[in-house]
């Protein structure tokens, strides 16, 4: 809206320096009170609608550069949008794998020190040991699927530069 405020008011600008050096012309009171009574001179007419068109070509060309701008600006935004949605889902995704990763290690921890206090107390408990080994073996599949979750976000920002459909 800026750059048509400003056309305009160039397009004035022009229109009352046209008016000045028609008045600076020899007799150019006399053409200038024509123009404005209506009865200007072809050849002052012809110049002023050169110039009003040469500054709605302009207006035109401007209008058309804003409004690319516009929808590239529209364009990029739309994708950063998506990048953010993106990252966001994957940050939430780490998130619960990280709380997943931090039960089983509570779990892990209160297995083993059962498992250790078994073992001081000179107790041969197996249920004691298959509890702890079973936590042990989920903990490794939590840090496996952390890890793999790691791999498919790097592959997905590997993908687009080298070119692979994702």
């Amino acid at each position: 809206m800026q750059d048509i405020t400003d056309l305009e008011q160039r397009i004035l600008y022009a229109l009352e320096r046209i008016g000045r050096g028609l008045a600076a012309l020899p007799g150019g009171a006399q053409v200038q009170a024509q123009g404005e009574a209506g009865g200007g001179s072809s050849i002052e007419v012809d110049v002023l609608r050169a110039e009003l068109e040469a500054e709605r070509s302009a207006n035109a060309q401007l209008t058309e550069r804003v409004r690319a701008i516009k929808d590239k600006q529209e364009n990029l935004l739309a994708g950063l949008e998506r990048k953010v949605a993106q990252l966001s889902h994957q940050l939430d995704l780490q998130g619960s794998e990280l709380q997943r990763q931090r039960l089983m290690n509570i779990s892990l921890t209160r297995a083993n020190q059962k498992l250790g206090d078994a073992m001081r107390a000179g107790l041969s408990d197996p249920a004691l040991l298959d509890e702890a080994l079973r936590v042990e073996l989920e903990a490794m599949r939590v840090a496996r699927a952390a890890e793999m979750a790691e791999m498919e976000e790097i592959m997905a920002e590997l993908k687009p530069l080298i070119g692979e459909v994702a």
